[in-house]
């Protein structure tokens, strides 16, 4: 796979004497890029923060006619019981991993890194949090849903059974319906995460009372 490299923006990169202590990796959906949560970062203006927004490579989508754009994994479906592309999905968190990786590098305490992704972006970091060997600092899943879950039981890390999960949702969903996530969100609970469930009047999308709540848990987690 080829992967452009990522985004990396700080709300507050004027005050070029504030030190960064802490990384939010967030991954965008289907057929978007990195572009496309650009300008929800100064909207949160959280400052020592670096926010890396990646780019999926380009594939072949099964459910969209074969058609190449970006994606984290093929998609053959979006109901509970369609085929999932597990490769792919490894794939995926493997490169996550390796953002991850580049962060602990530079200093940056895994405590101090949260990922977070919106639909497919959001299965990617569920999948990849839940199963990352070290304590990471939380979980943002938007509009998203809990990917090969028959299989979280047995390959969840216990290092991340702690992590807090963001998990939101919008109740007019037609893309990913909110009785699906809620599927996920049930498996999620099951296994015993702490998630912070929360449902907001609109379609498959972001909105600013949404946005309002995501920095008041990255303050949370990242305090």
């Amino acid at each position: 796979m080829i992967y452009k490299a990522p985004l990396e923006l700080i709300s507050n990169h004027h005050e070029s004497n504030l030190k960064v202590n802490a990384s939010v990796i967030w991954l965008h959906g289907l057929g978007s890029d990195g572009h496309d949560f650009e300008p929800v970062v100064p909207k949160l203006n959280i400052p020592n923060v670096r926010f890396i927004l990646p780019h999926a490579p380009e594939m072949a989508v099964t459910r969209n006619s074969g058609y190449i754009m970006p994606a984290w994994y093929d998609l053959y479906g979006v109901t509970g019981n369609s085929k999932e592309d597990e490769d792919g999905i490894k794939n995926s968190q493997h490169y996550v991993n390796s953002l991850i990786q580049k962060e602990l590098d530079r200093g940056i305490a895994a405590e101090r890194i949260v990922i977070a992704g919106f639909s497919q972006g959001g299965a990617i970091a569920l999948y990849t949090a839940l199963r990352y060997p070290k304590k990471l600092g939380g979980v943002m899943a938007l509009s998203t849903y809990l990917p090969v879950k028959a299989k979280l039981a047995t390959e969840a890390n216990p290092a991340n059974a702690a992590t807090p999960i963001f998990m939101a949702h919008g109740v007019f969903d037609d893309v990913i319906t909110l009785d699906m996530c809620k599927i996920s969100l049930q498996t999620l609970q099951n296994n015993h995460y702490s998630v912070s469930w929360h449902e907001y009047n609109m379609a498959h999308s972001v909105c600013m009372e949404e946005i309002s709540d995501i920095h008041g848990f990255l303050k949370q987690c990242l305090a």
